[in-house]
């Protein structure tokens, strides 16, 4: 577990040296973010979207803004994430935030409840500032996947 989270740590700081110091995306940003990447998977499918939703450089990757997705049936395996692709195929079900908090067990548990979205909260690295902030992340459930992207407070 600690390798991927240093994994996890070692790409988002390439993608903030890559973006300098570009601006902090807003929350309404990452709701669109994730709303936008819903529409291309219905679209799409799941196989196209998530080639998408890894590519660095495409339309789902905007300074602090990345796409994650993972199958709604709680397994915990990646399937995609814009900031590293190394943790796609991996189980992060376990992986925990800077306070211990299973982070992924309960994005997953929102995005499988009723409602099937909202916000999770948790305390993570910051590669724009190498500090651990406060992150926030807007889930959504779309069909049999759920879709993330977070900003940091």
């Amino acid at each position: 577990m600690k390798n991927i989270v240093k994994m996890l740590c070692a790409a988002l700081m390439m993608v903030a040296l890559g973006a300098g110091a570009a601006e902090k995306a807003s929350a309404d940003e990452a709701v669109a973010m994730v709303k936008k990447a819903a529409e291309f998977l219905k679209k799409n499918g799941k196989e196209k979207a998530f080639a998408e939703f890894n590519n660095a450089k495409g339309q789902f990757v905007d300074r602090d803004l990345y796409i994650f997705a993972f199958l709604a049936n709680g397994d915990g395996v990646e399937q995609a994430n814009g900031a590293n692709y190394r943790l796609v195929g991996k189980n992060v079900k376990e992986m925990k935030d800077a306070d211990g908090k299973f982070l992924i067990k309960e994005i997953l548990a929102l995005g499988m409840s009723k409602e099937g979205k909202g916000w999770v909260d948790y305390k993570w690295p910051n590669p724009g500032t190498g500090n651990i902030d406060s992150k926030r992340t807007y889930v959504e459930r779309v069909e049999d996947v759920v879709i993330g992207c977070g900003v940091y407070r």
